[in-house]
């Protein structure tokens, strides 16, 4: 354990934090700290006078550079090999990640400021807290989102099918995706703000575009789609992303989908995963 504080960190910060509180500080799951710590790509330096693993602040760092390049897309392999480069140092890595955010322009906008500010900080050669960092980076992240999905879906051909589409993207393509992303909310966006109806060649033509946003990662009938546009509106978590772009949106998206599905011969009250 440490036996001094640097400026502005507390004497919990330098005795080590446990996995529960790191969890809490950073945002995500105890489930994937402790994943992370068995497959090696984060684990725990220290140890309580009781014997409990704790995370210094290195090990901090270590778990919100993962973060970042997970929102990028990164496979968790992919990003121990970046990581455990001997060639490359934490100002790098605080580049590169910029580099990738840069191209991630939607769901990425935030925590492209917070790299930024890493990045001036570090520059500044300033000795980082476990809780500075959590403060710049927040705790908006997606894994318990990829933990759940995984937990619903994993053993499913649809999942198997995204996860071997997944592997073949280069970094490009994921530019791309996040690119046609914002440019899908966008256009959904505009054409209820000037009273597109569900039905309307305008709103068939999206209903498609969002279909084919569903199956460049696994195929993606109309009836599929009715069932996951069910779950943008049964879901809060859904109607707060869509919602939160445009009042209404996720109510509106599920009529212009089910419109849709009804013009190529799909029930939507009885629609089947088929």
């Amino acid at each position: 354990m440490r036996s001094t504080t640097t400026r502005g960190e507390t004497a919990d910060d330098a005795d080590g934090l446990t996995v529960g509180r790191t969890a809490r500080l950073v945002g995500v799951s105890v489930r994937t700290l402790h994943h992370w710590d068995e497959i090696g790509l984060v684990r725990p330096s220290t140890r309580s006078w009781a014997g409990y693993r704790l995370y210094d602040t290195d090990d901090v760092a270590r778990i919100h550079q993962v973060l970042v390049y997970r929102e990028t897309g990164m496979s968790l392999a992919e990003i121990a090999r970046v990581l455990d480069s001997p060639d490359v140092d934490p100002r790098a890595h605080l580049a590169r990640q910029r580099e990738l955010l840069t191209d991630c322009i939607a769901h990425l906008t935030r925590m492209l400021r917070a790299v930024d500010t890493m990045m001036e900080e570090t520059m500044n050669e300033t000795d980082l807290t476990a809780a500075r960092r959590a403060s710049i980076f927040g705790t908006d992240w997606g894994e318990q989102w990829r933990e759940e999905a995984e937990e619903r879906w994993g053993g499913t051909d649809e999942w198997a099918q995204s996860e071997a589409r997944k592997a073949a993207m280069t970094q490009e393509d994921w530019a791309r995706v996040a690119q046609e992303s914002l440019q899908l909310i966008t256009a959904l966006v505009d054409a209820k703000r000037e009273g597109v109806k569900p039905g309307s060649r305008r709103a068939n033509e999206l209903a498609e575009q969002h279909r084919a946003s569903i199956d460049q990662w696994f195929d993606t009938t109309h009836s599929k789609q009715v069932l996951i546009a069910r779950g943008y509106v049964a879901d809060p978590r859904f109607t707060e992303f869509y919602d939160g772009h445009e009042a209404g949106l996720t109510a509106w998206l599920k009529e212009v989908i089910d419109a849709n599905a009804a013009a190529h011969g799909v029930d939507p009250a009885n629609a089947c995963w088929e």
